[in-house]
Formats: structure tokens, sequence, C-alpha cells
């Protein structure tokens, strides 16, 4: 299932070398990881909604979830230092390519009125971040044992130096870039 990896170590390194003109294979930008992100704000009255959330993320990355807890306390939100509020997957090597190719052949092409993910989020330094509205857009997740749809952030980390390398790095993994 490492299509995506066999696809980056003989198409992708040739078709930057060509475009950029890097002077050695080690320049050629790669993915570092993918951390997803699963914010839960229900959360703070109930705790068995993080539970779900939990194991909904580790069904959908094939990994262990962490817990992540408030850093601050913020009064307006109800959120005290140290109150679990989400959860968080950090993926490498052989299930980041999995879970992006999952991600991009399977899970995209479900959305409602897909048109492509927007180009634009990029953060200046070659990372991009696409935010989900509902976990039901992966095949692994059965849609009766779904007590409430969650988004979620995917954050794609490249080794690139600028947006420009990083898009067409991922263009080259046949991201679906709206026009």
């Amino acid at each position: 299932m490492a299509r995506l990896k066999e696809i980056y170590n003989s198409e992708i390194k040739d078709a930057m070398i060509k475009k950029f003109g890097y002077k050695n294979v080690m320049e050629v930008p790669k993915l570092e990881k993918i951390v997803i992100n699963m914010g839960v704000g229900e959360a703070k009255e109930n705790a068995k909604v993080l539970d779900s959330a939990v194991r909904d993320l580790e069904i959908i990355s094939g990994q262990h979830a962490v817990v992540t807890k408030a850093r601050k306390s913020v009064a307006n939100f109800k959120i005290r230092e140290g109150m679990p509020i989400g959860c968080k997957v950090t993926l490498r090597g052989e299930k980041m390519y999995d879970f992006a190719d999952r991600l991009i052949n399977l899970a995209l092409p479900r959305v409602r009125d897909f048109r492509g993910v927007n180009p634009n989020s990029f953060d200046g330094r070659g990372n991009y971040a696409l935010g989900l509205r509902e976990q039901l857009i992966f095949p692994e997740i059965e849609y009766d044992k779904v007590d409430k749809t969650r988004g979620m952030d995917i954050i794609f980390v490249t080794t690139a130096k600028t947006d420009e390398e990083a898009k067409e790095l991922l263009r080259l993994f046949n991201m679906p870039f709206a026009r």
C-alpha cells in the first residue's frame, strides 16, 4: 500500500529536480510528517465525547492518538489549564504515506460538492494545512457507530523551503487543488 512512497522515489524526485534545478538529490523536498488534530470542545462537559473522538482518530490513522490538554485557562470558553480538549496523531514513514494515499484517492473524492482543496493554505515555510468537516468521508468509519460528526485538521509538514516547492510536491502526489 506504500504506492505513494514508490512513486515519490521514482517519478516525483526526477520531476522536482527538473523543475527546480536541484544540484543534489538530498535537496529535493519530501513529506516529513502528517499531523491530524481533532479539537473536541464538548469534552469539557462530557468526557465520553473525547473517548469517541480518540477512537475515531485511531481508526482513521491506524495509530494510537494522544489526548491534548489546554495550555491556558480561558474564562470565555470555560476552559481551565490542563483540561482535555482534543486529540492528535503524528504520522511518519510508512503509515504517513498510507494515510496520504487514502486521503487523496479515497476520502477527498467522497466529500459532497468537492471542487478541490484550497491552494492558498500554505504557511510560508512549505507546510500545508487542510480542514475537513466530518470524519465520515473515511471508509474505515462506520456510519452507525458515529455519535456525532466531527471535523479535523490535517497538516502536511514538508522539508520544502518555499510554498511553491511544497505545492509542486503535493501536486505530484495528486493532491486535488482547486483551480
